[in-house]
């Protein structure tokens, strides 16, 4: 049934988008997967670790906001591109100058172009596909974030064999062959969203949506843990439970691959079943996994539940961002950059106060209770919107 769905729009343009995605998610995770290398080389202390794997996440958010207008505007293709040769600048500089913490800092934020991404694949997606088949096709080339699982699985490996620094030299062959791939597969009018819709390019119309803000939230809380926790998990594993880089990065990869797979199932539910009442039982679970996991328990007991809460916000992703292009079909570049960057601030956020609450309390029990409380708030606010809210997701995205 499903592979049917796929074939109701252009799957070449899809799998352009999911590759751009996977590629590119691969390298902006890759100074976490090498934290634990890059952390022991530069004696770095919990705060300062929080803040190296944070800053590719930030940058990513920051660039996002700029990337989706650009999408709208000039085609997603063409920005697509672009953003592919700065990852390899970016890569190029990790490998040749990444000789202290500051630098790592900056190269990090350079980073930041390959999360942006984002805001490339899920408007070629999106156009790609007919309005029921939003929530499928966004989520199948969101599951891109499995990205993760290239980072953190075969980056440790690759730096045990030939050193960190090294490693980001090796990351720059698959962006090329990416980027060929990329050409050859997306149509040149992909993501020319506007020119298709005649709707009125305006930033303004999408910030002056309260809408706009709440879906910003609820994706801080649901890509922001799962990305945050992405890029934290392999310190965490090797801190708290004394794991080798090699074993922190494997399991974290386990964590992540959950989420990614369960990120078009969120999509697809969603199509049938409606966004709203799927969230609320999100965040509720992610809420209580937070409270159990800030006992700090045994690896054995801790590290399903970590999966579990990681499967669950993959879920949430592809929920909230079936609402998005339901809600903003006129301006998903647009959408998509200002909500997806909200999603890289929550991971940004998250291991930094991971790092800098370990410094201050010698544990990291209190990080898993701030994202607990961050959960707690995003189901209270669904609770709202569902009962008294009167959430419509057919409204028109661009004034007329």
């Amino acid at each position: 049934m499903r592979l049917k769905a796929l074939k109701d729009g252009h799957w070449p343009s899809l799998l352009g988008a999911w590759l751009h995605f996977e590629v590119s998610f691969m390298v902006w995770l890759l100074i976490g997967a090498l934290g634990v290398a890059i952390a022991q080389e530069f004696d770095l202390s919990a705060t300062q670790k929080g803040f190296l794997v944070g800053v590719p996440l930030l940058g990513g958010a920051l660039l996002r906001i700029v990337v989706g207008p650009f999408a709208d505007l000039f085609g997603a293709k063409q920005v697509g591109l672009g953003i592919l040769a700065l990852e390899v600048v970016a890569l190029l500089l990790g490998w040749l100058f990444g000789a202290s913490y500051f630098h790592m800092l900056g190269v990090g934020f350079l980073l930041g172009f390959a999360g942006a991404s984002f805001a490339i694949a899920l408007p070629i997606a999106s156009l790609a596909y007919p309005p029921e088949r939003q929530g499928l096709a966004m989520g199948v080339a969101a599951i891109g974030n499995s990205g993760v699982l290239l980072a953190t699985f075969f980056g440790p490996r690759i730096a045990e064999s030939i050193g960190w620094q090294n490693t980001f030299g090796v990351m720059i062959i698959p962006v090329v062959m990416t980027a060929i791939l990329f050409y050859l597969l997306v149509p040149d009018h992909s993501g020319q969203v506007f020119r298709k819709s005649g709707a009125t390019f305006s930033v303004r119309s999408a910030l002056q949506q309260p809408f706009m803000y709440w879906l910003c939230f609820l994706y801080g809380v649901t890509f922001g843990g799962f990305v945050g926790f992405s890029s934290f998990l392999p310190i965490y594993f090797h801190d708290q439970y004394q794991l080798d880089m090699v074993t922190a990065g494997t399991i974290t990869a386990i964590c992540g691959l959950a989420g990614s797979l369960a990120r078009p199932v969120g999509g697809h539910l969603a199509d049938r079943l409606g966004g709203i009442g799927l969230l609320l039982t999100c965040f509720l679970v992610t809420a209580i996994l937070s409270v159990l996991l800030s006992g700090l328990l045994p690896l054995k007991f801790a590290l399903p539940l970590t999966i579990i809460m990681l499967l669950f916000l993959g879920f949430g992703n592809g929920v909230v961002f079936q609402i998005v292009s339901l809600r903003f079909q006129g301006i998903m570049g647009t959408a998509s950059g200002f909500v997806g960057a909200a999603g890289g601030i929550g991971g940004f956020l998250l291991p930094s106060w991971f790092g800098v609450l370990k410094d201050a309390t010698g544990s990291y029990a209190s990080g898993f209770l701030v994202f607990g409380l961050c959960s707690g708030l995003a189901a209270t606010s669904v609770l709202y919107m569902q009962r008294w809210g009167r959430v419509s997701l057919n409204a028109p995205s661009v004034p007329k």
